[in-house]
């Protein structure tokens, strides 16, 4: 089957459409209260993996219904005014999670450029997974 578009053509176009921060500016964005980050891993990748600390985890099947306000699946997370610093592994869900939140309404999200991995390498702080309860 000939795809109309590649997952890597995706990437590349909302590449091209969202603000991806260096890991520079992730890190001095981290320590700000009018911040917050959104991990889009896995639950399972945040078991093995860590997150950033303070990093609310969305799993990307969700993302639109818990950003959505008139979703019933809404998170308040969503709705507090903040910039959302979005992060995956590498950096591929979350440019196509930040265009996401682009094309609903959200005006300041941007996402890490070399996700996790990159912050990780470039000793950004990591937490073990903590429950939401």
């Amino acid at each position: 089957m000939k795809l109309k578009k590649t997952a890597q053509q995706m990437v590349e176009e909302a590449l091209a459409q969202v603000h991806t921060c260096t890991l520079a500016e992730a890190l001095a964005l981290h320590a700000r209260e009018d911040v917050q980050f959104i991990d889009l891993r896995d639950i399972r990748e945040l078991q093995r993996e860590g997150t950033i600390p303070g990093a609310y985890n969305t799993p990307r099947g969700m993302l639109e219904f818990w950003a959505d306000p008139e979703s019933p699946y809404h998170k308040p997370v969503f709705a507090q005014g903040k910039r959302l610093v979005l992060f995956c592994a590498a950096g591929w869900r979350s440019a196509l999670a930040t265009r996401t939140l682009q094309e609903m309404g959200f005006d300041d999200v941007a996402h890490i450029d070399g996700g996790f991995k990159a912050w990780k390498e470039g000793g950004g702080p990591v937490a073990p997974l903590q429950s939401r309860h």
